[in-house]
């Protein structure tokens, strides 16, 4: 098995996962732009996505059989657990963005990225929503004299339209992980340190969540302490979570056998819903504190996170080699983007 890609300029954009539910929303977004290819295991699935600029293909990253294209970018939307995208991509010199990796499959990719030596840029936008969270993390810290703490309030709206693996991290609840507070290196419980937190106008109960950003924003923007927090549009949703894990249904349900009842408890897409986050950042000058609000759900912030990744990797004066969203020279600039497309981020 070798997948072969080649970098060419004038060629098309390729989504790994582009007719999935942020690949296609992802598409929408991109498709004005470049000519785009989409691949996913379902090349039917995408037909709808199809027009001269848009070219539908076959790449199902658990058959052996290689995959080749010529493009001028590739981007990852789904998982990519033997790092098959990012080695082809990054081995042929050609700008790439990850969206959509776990915190330990982060560091492996830092790792193996940097041990191939790109010779174009790198970009690992894991954070949650495609890096949207980093990216806002660094606008306030550059607003505040630097981070000392950042805190990260997710409220994850349950009628919000997801693919299933939204709710990847439920499979992840049973592992310890580790973080910075106060400088230091702590184990973080799933779950865990749980608080009242306003997001967006509501009152949400929000608990501890193993995401890239904690593991990026010390290394990056050199803060002492950073906590990610997730609660749910239904308090329902929230008890049961916290319920389950009481009874240690993350440990030793963590199998195969147990995944369905696992991802049960949170995974039931609706129609669509709003994605809000807060970020709060203390830093030498003060605090600064952003609520970010998109009405066209998770999957669009997502995607928007991603298509702000690519206009990043595809600038003239983009550098090679393995970076982060938070580490853009202008954060403010992709805060505009996300505002033109339709995201509200209230500051105070």
């Amino acid at each position: 098995m070798i997948d072969h890609l080649e970098h060419e300029i004038a060629g098309p954009v390729l989504i790994v996962g582009g007719y999935g539910t942020v690949g296609t929303a992802l598409t929408r977004l991109a498709a004005p732009l470049w000519p785009l290819v989409l691949t996913g295991r379902n090349p039917e699935r995408g037909s709808h996505l199809g027009s001269e600029n848009v070219v539908v293909r076959t790449w199902d990253l658990n058959d052996p059989a290689p995959f080749t294209a010529k493009v001028r970018a590739v981007i990852s939307v789904v998982n990519d657990p033997e790092d098959r995208v990012l080695r082809a991509a990054v081995t042929a010199g050609i700008p790439y963005v990850d969206v959509t990796r776990w915190t330990t499959r982060l560091t492996r990719a830092v790792a193996l990225a940097s041990l191939l030596n790109p010779s174009a840029p790198v970009l690992l936008s894991s954070g949650w929503m495609g890096g949207v969270t980093n990216l806002v993390a660094a606008a306030l810290a550059k607003e505040v004299g630097g981070a000392r703490e950042i805190d990260v309030a997710i409220r994850y709206d349950v009628n919000d339209q997801a693919g299933v693996d939204s709710v990847d991290f439920v499979d992840r609840l049973g592992l310890d992980f580790e973080a910075r507070k106060g400088g230091r290196p702590v184990v973080v419980s799933p779950l865990s340190d749980t608080r009242w937190v306003d997001i967006a106008g509501h009152r949400t109960r929000v608990a501890r969540l193993d995401t890239p950003e904690q593991f990026t924003l010390p290394l990056t923007l050199g803060a002492e302490t950073v906590a990610t927090r997730i609660g749910f549009s239904s308090n329902t949703s929230t008890t049961a979570l916290l319920a389950a894990k009481a009874i240690g249904l993350f440990r030793w349900g963590s199998g195969e056998r147990w995944t369905a009842a696992r991802r049960s408890l949170l995974y039931s897409p609706g129609e669509g819903g709003t994605a809000h986050i807060r970020v709060d950042v203390k830093g030498r000058n003060g605090e600064r504190t952003a609520v970010i609000s998109d009405p066209q759900g998770q999957a669009h912030l997502t995607a928007l996170g991603g298509f702000i990744g690519l206009q990043a990797v595809l600038n003239p004066a983009a550098r090679a080699g393995v970076t982060f969203p938070e580490t853009m020279p202008e954060p403010s600039e992709a805060l505009g983007n996300l505002a033109r497309n339709g995201v509200t981020i209230l500051t105070s």
